[in-house]
């Protein structure tokens, strides 16, 4: 019955039908590069309506290990609006007050060209290689700070240099904006503390309205 109850909403919830033209259009469905995110997010404001808690976009293939430009100025152009169509969209409907959206991958991209690899990009010099060491995330809606930018990276955009936030800062960060004490989900096995921050982290306070 439980089971039922989650899925029977499903055929009204993914029919985006019943949005109004005007919808559609802010989010771009239809439009020759939006249409594909411009759907994700819709549906991603539409999940958050009924109560869904946690929603994943995930918006194409940006590993560009050649020719950055054209891949990221296509990439780019497709989520652009759909993106901003979320954002404005959750916020008249008074969803983003209680919302946390959150935008970022797992690295960025050297500010250099990447050298051609036989068999792989051989003969590519417009590309750029995986990067930790300094890169953007953002995150908009409950508890975030607005207009506010935190840390800077080196003259070259390589590396961070200032206000660096570890992958655990940013995880307890986003724990506490959910309404969670990390450092409380701790627990012991086998001699040795665990949690979810891997007994690291500290929330960027400055982040925090």
């Amino acid at each position: 019955e439980f089971a039922y109850r989650m899925q029977s909403p499903l055929p009204e919830l993914t029919d985006i039908k019943l949005e109004s033209q005007a919808t559609l259009d802010m989010y771009g469905v239809g439009g020759a590069k939006t249409d594909a995110f411009g759907r994700k997010c819709l549906m991603a404001r539409r999940l958050i309506e009924k109560g869904v808690r946690f929603v994943q976009a995930y918006a194409g293939n940006w590993d560009s290990h050649d020719y950055i430009q054209r891949a990221h100025g296509t990439l780019i152009r497709s989520v652009d609006q759909p993106i901003a169509a979320l954002l404005k969209d959750l916020k008249m409907r008074g969803l983003l007050e209680d919302t946390l959206v959150i935008w970022g991958g797992e690295f960025g991209r050297t500010p250099v060209v990447e050298l051609g690899v036989p068999g792989s990009n051989q003969g590519k010099v417009n590309g750029r290689d995986h990067n930790n060491h300094g890169f953007s995330m953002w995150m908009a809606g409950v508890g975030v700070k607005g207009g506010y930018v935190h840390g800077a990276t080196d003259e070259f955009g390589f590396a961070a240099v200032k206000d660096r936030v570890h992958v655990h800062d940013l995880h307890a960060t986003i724990l506490h904006l959910m309404g969670f004490d990390h450092e409380r989900l701790t627990f012991r096995y086998a001699g040795r503390d665990f949690r979810l921050t891997d007994v690291e982290g500290k929330v960027v306070r400055e982040l925090i309205a």
